[in-house]
């Protein structure tokens, strides 16, 4: 799990690449973690030209829709505009797990309304919901 806090108004698809540098696939024994993770599932803002190349540099599947003016914009260049991204929807639709988990920590109340004033309190508060639910 990976968690990176930002301020309210500041928006998702900017912190995917510092999220996903943090983040750590367990291993079987004794083997380190590793850094990159199979594949990716994601809503349709994360879903940018920037994160699929970022993607693609480091070897991971992606699945996540591709935006509607993205889509308009591509069959406008006709030929030039190039093949659209693949997009399992059977995969897609088990994405909803990752939802479902964050919905969770939101349950206690402190993580779903932000009342700590310092963003490393909030941090702590989501940490300790995260271990809570895992335990």
């Amino acid at each position: 799990m990976s968690i990176v806090i930002t301020a309210g108004q500041r928006g998702d698809s900017p912190q995917f690449e510092p999220a996903l540098e943090n983040i750590r696939v367990p291993q079987q024994g004794l083997a380190r973690p590793r850094k990159r993770p199979d594949r990716m599932r994601a809503d349709n803002a994360y879903g940018s030209r920037k994160n699929r190349a970022y993607l693609r540099r480091r070897g991971i599947r992606c699945t996540a829709p591709e935006k509607k003016d993205q889509i308009r914009d591509r069959k406008k260049l006709g030929s030039r505009g190039g093949r659209p991204p693949t997009f399992d929807k059977a995969d897609y639709r088990e994405g909803h797990a990752v939802e479902y988990g964050i919905n969770r920590l939101k349950h206690p109340g402190a993580m779903a309304t932000r009342y700590n004033k310092l963003a490393v309190r909030y941090e702590a508060t989501v940490l300790v919901a995260a271990i809570n639910e895992r335990l």
